[in-house]
């Protein structure tokens, strides 16, 4: 009975040094492989520090500690990706005047696509706007700088600057045979993010160009407007460059009702969020049809892909820019901070929109409705508008101001013909209000 106690409390005494051992070589081998990280770390840092050393000693020109530094953290953070960079101390206050005070610009969003900058929208009725510019161009030149190289900052602060100064952009665009030059004078930009149309009896067009801290408020005044006679939505996102993530979720939030919207995921746990639908903030479930082109980026792409996915929208016109990263500028001292990406955004079925963009359901490339008129045939309709016209002759020009007011709140058939996504788009919520009855 003596011998089988000793001998279980061999048994134990064996595997507890077994186990004693095993934890001490993974110890060890944990150990041994930080000390091994730490060394790499510190080999790279005596690197780069030996590289700066011999640089400032027999570099060609006289460059201090200070310019070699403020150039590899560029360098470093240019090389991340397309958004991320370092912000010296002029581009860290020109950043804050821009999120808190009033400037000039021209009321265009730019990115980087392929290695170019590239105009991902410009904002209906600014300056850029109404000189022309399209997404798509890609800037060549700034005044006389090339954007070769450039940074997004860069471009932005360089673009900015008095209201009334001109700026001369060169392009290229698609489709011409040598660079354009684009003269643009800076302005104030104001932008009504949100407004809204009617298109026949039974359908309301909203359109948003892009998401201030407004636009989930404005939208959701519009649909409940028209609440008792919209029997389909036209959600009109063209050209939208993206803005507050809150906005985007809450306006896709206002046509599903269950299920997750869009997620974020980075490296740090904290950096995780998805965010999910709720029905109490659902506030209709009429037909959708949503537009989208190739100026339609970022929050713009989160609300065309989860509507999508949710197969609660019919998707039309074209493939979305693709900017489907989050940045976060992080300061580094008083002066300067870095724009850091530290996340990506994944659609409810798990895709991201990463360089990928939103590819819509029915692809439609912008253009006219070519439509051919019958001179020889007089209707009723042409016959009551000359009538119309006759009349405004007797009884002067008040009753034509009032209906000029009024059609600022319609969409014309003719102006339909002139937007072949856009009468794409209706042609397909009249068909999905006939199918729901």
């Amino acid at each position: 009975m003596k011998n089988k106690k000793f001998i279980t409390l061999g048994f134990i005494s064996v595997g507890f040094a077994i186990t004693l051992l095993f934890s001490t070589t993974l110890f060890a081998k944990t150990e041994e492989k930080k000390e091994s990280k730490e060394a790499s770390r510190l080999e790279s840092l005596a690197k780069f520090t030996k590289v700066i050393s011999i640089v400032e000693q027999y570099n060609v020109d006289d460059v201090t500690i200070e310019e070699l530094m403020d150039k590899a953290l560029q360098g470093m953070m240019s090389n991340l990706d397309a958004h991320s960079n370092y912000l010296t101390q002029k581009d860290y206050k020109s950043l804050k005047v821009q999120t808190n005070g009033e400037f000039g610009g021209l009321g265009i969003t730019v990115g980087v696509k392929d290695g170019a900058l590239t105009v991902i929208a410009p904002i209906e009725g600014t300056p850029a706007d109404k000189a022309g510019l399209k997404s798509g161009d890609i800037i060549l030149k700034i005044d006389e700088r090339s954007t070769l190289n450039m940074t997004i900052d860069e471009a932005v602060s360089i673009m900015r600057g008095k209201v009334g100064d001109p700026i001369d952009l060169t392009i290229v665009r698609e489709g011409e045979l040598k660079p354009l030059e684009i003269n643009i004078v800076r302005a104030i930009i104001t932008i009504q993010s949100v407004y809204a149309k009617s298109i026949g009896d039974n359908i309301l067009y909203v359109r948003v160009t892009s998401f201030d801290k407004k636009v989930v408020e404005d939208v959701s005044r519009e649909i409940k407007k028209k609440n008792g006679t919209a029997k389909g939505i036209v959600l009109d996102l063209r050209n939208n460059p993206g803005g507050l993530l809150d906005q985007a979720v809450g306006l896709i939030d206002l046509f599903v009702d269950k299920g997750d919207i869009v997620s974020q995921k980075g490296r740090q746990e904290a950096e995780n969020k998805t965010y999910t639908a709720s029905k109490n903030n659902t506030i209709t479930k009429v037909p959708l049809v949503v537009l989208i082109n190739g100026g339609s980026a970022s929050a713009s792409e989160i609300v065309s892909g989860s509507l999508q996915d949710h197969k609660r929208a019919v998707i039309v016109g074209e493939n979305t820019f693709g900017k489907g990263s989050v940045q976060i500028v992080l300061p580094i001292t008083e002066f300067e901070a870095i724009k850091l990406t530290i996340a990506r955004y994944y659609l409810p079925s798990g895709r991201t929109i990463q360089a990928v963009g939103v590819k819509p359901d029915i692809e439609v490339l912008p253009g006219e409705v070519k439509t051919k008129k019958n001179d020889f045939s007089i209707k009723e309709a042409d016959l009551k508008k000359h009538l119309e016209e006759e009349l405004i002759k007797v009884d002067g020009e008040v009753e034509n101001k009032e209906n000029k007011k009024d059609e600022k709140d319609i969409i014309t058939p003719e102006q339909m013909n002139k937007d072949i996504q856009l009468k794409e788009a209706v042609d397909i919520i009249k068909a999905l209000i006939i199918m729901k009855g």
